[in-house]
């Protein structure tokens, strides 16, 4: 029984290693090349300063605005409101650079609003600068918000409405009874969650920000890199960045309180409020966002689609590039969240482990591998190996989450049956867990697929502008000016990141034996 269970753990313990070495050893370089802080600058403080405030105020006007739009799409049925909700998780899969092609379609000295604006006399907006950082995190962070929050309104029992309906509630003794509590339990994780992205974020403020007063550690780190090549600047920037991000981990854990509603007996919605009021102030909330969100993905298709054919001949390298390094991240993404998985619901270091690159960003996770081979190797030549390596790392933690509840089922419901028949082993995985855990694997590998099509992270500092993904081809394309084969460029990979996340979801799905 013994050495059973040891084969079992074998895999996980040696994926658990591996991630541990790969973070721990990269944090522990870059702590030892910073060797303090003593390198930090005054534009270093600003930097910090900036991402703290930018990050809060983002996290809070993604919440604020999120509100309106969840409590309306809670409480109201119309034709399309299922294909609604999933088009919410758009941006989130959406690559930055893309996101920030689409907001710059809109709100660029070019865009519509500014167009709109032009032609009826009035002054134009300018995107670039803290404005259009936190515009851009509200852009990405706000759909997320609203499906954090909408989940919290449909755990809200029916019965709980019912119950107000009968005492004669009106909406504001609703709002203050039952949306609340609901808000005070669901909202600060949401903040915090948000909080957390914005605190890590690198091509919105590479794209938009960028001066001395839009400039975030993330950012700092890589003009200390790329710019400066000063290790320990940025070695010591790196540190600031894992202190944030481990303070806010520790934050978010604690955060989140319980509602107090108790169970229901799942039973269907009562019916919306009545009045012409509500019903317009959730019919705006609603088209607001709808436009918000739609609006600038539709005009980057609608700019790049006839420019395809123009796209510049080494630009396909630059797909296929990316193409592979998402396939090759995928792959070494499952092959460590698949055996973590299996063992967390026993193990608590297992999802501990997996949890690990929350700590880190991937600029910080590639300076520390920056630092490590540069006495040895080339950097430049491990450019493509190396952001492999840390997408896979920094997609790890999004993958357990989706993987663990049905690993914790498969545990509770299987593991004694299929220790009486003797399963185990390559058997067990092939016609058990796999076809078991089928969705949750395809769509934790569409994640991963989508996550790294998109990053421009690691890439921008080990490459020297031959070797290029993508994203870094579409940054270099906007830098150049050449705004009609960006918006192509930002197309295709709109397009291929959709398509390697819907591939290997419906994959998932016709996998799955139920």
């Amino acid at each position: 029984m013994a050495r059973r269970v040891q084969l079992t753990l074998g895999p996980a313990l040696l994926a658990a290693l591996l991630v541990a070495a790969l973070v721990l050893g990269t944090l522990g370089a870059v702590a030892i090349r910073a060797g303090g802080f003593g390198a930090l600058r005054g534009a270093d403080m600003q930097a910090l300063w900036f991402t703290l405030w930018q990050a809060a105020l983002s996290a809070g006007l993604s919440c604020l605005l999120a509100v309106p739009v969840a409590r309306a799409l809670a409480r109201r049925r119309f034709a399309g409101r299922a294909l609604l909700i999933s088009l919410l998780g758009a941006p989130f899969l959406l690559p930055s650079i893309v996101a920030v092609m689409g907001l710059l379609s809109v709100f660029g000295r070019n865009g519509i609003v500014n167009g709109t604006m032009a032609a009826l006399g009035l002054p134009g907006i300018r995107l670039y600068g803290a404005h259009g950082v936190i515009l851009a995190h509200v852009f990405f962070n706000m759909p997320l918000a609203t499906r954090m929050l909408l989940h919290g309104w449909q755990g809200i029992p029916a019965e709980r409405f019912r119950l107000a309906a009968s005492l004669g509630f009106r909406p504001r003794d609703i709002h203050r009874h039952l949306e609340m509590p609901m808000l005070r339990a669901v909202l600060p994780g949401a903040f915090l969650a948000i909080f957390l992205v914005c605190l890590t974020s690198f091509a919105v403020a590479l794209t938009l920000g960028g001066g001395p007063r839009a400039t975030t550690v993330e950012l700092a780190i890589y003009q200390a890199f790329r710019f400066d090549f000063d290790l320990g600047r940025a070695a010591s920037l790196a540190l600031v960045q894992v202190g944030l991000c481990l303070a806010a981990l520790a934050i978010s854990a604690r955060a989140t309180l319980p509602s107090g509603f108790g169970a229901g007996l799942d039973r269907a919605a009562p019916p919306a409020p009545a009045g012409a009021g509500l019903l317009l102030r959730d019919i705006a909330a609603i088209a607001a966002a709808t436009a918000f969100l739609l609006v600038p993905i539709m005009a980057v298709l609608a700019r790049g689609l006839p420019a395809l054919n123009d796209l510049p001949a080494g630009l396909w390298r630059a797909v296929t590039t990316s193409v592979a390094i998402a396939l090759g991240s995928t792959a070494l993404t499952l092959a460590l969240a698949l055996p973590l998985a299996l063992a967390a619901p026993r193990h608590r270091w297992a999802e501990a482990a997996a949890m690990l690159p929350l700590t880190a960003s991937s600029l910080v996770i590639g300076t520390g591998l920056f630092v490590i081979v540069r006495p040895y190797v080339n950097p430049v030549s491990l450019a493509l190996p190396v952001t492999l390596i840390a997408n896979a790392a920094m997609t790890l933690p999004f993958a357990l989450r989706t993987l663990l509840p049905e690993a914790r089922v498969l545990a509770a419901d299987y593991d004694r049956l299929a220790a009486s028949l003797g399963l185990r082993g390559i058997a067990r995985l092939r016609y058990l867990t796999l076809p078991r855990l089928a969705r949750p694997l395809g769509f934790s590998a569409g994640l991963a697929a989508a996550f790294s099509m998109g990053d421009l992270g690691v890439i921008t500092l080990f490459s020297d502008g031959e070797t290029k993904t993508l994203p870094l081809a579409l940054f270099q394309l906007m830098g150049a000016y050449r705004m009609d084969q960006a918006a192509a460029a930002a197309a295709l990979l709109m397009a291929l990141t959709f398509a390697l996340f819907w591939a290997f979801d419906r994959i998932g799905h016709h996998a799955d034996p139920r």
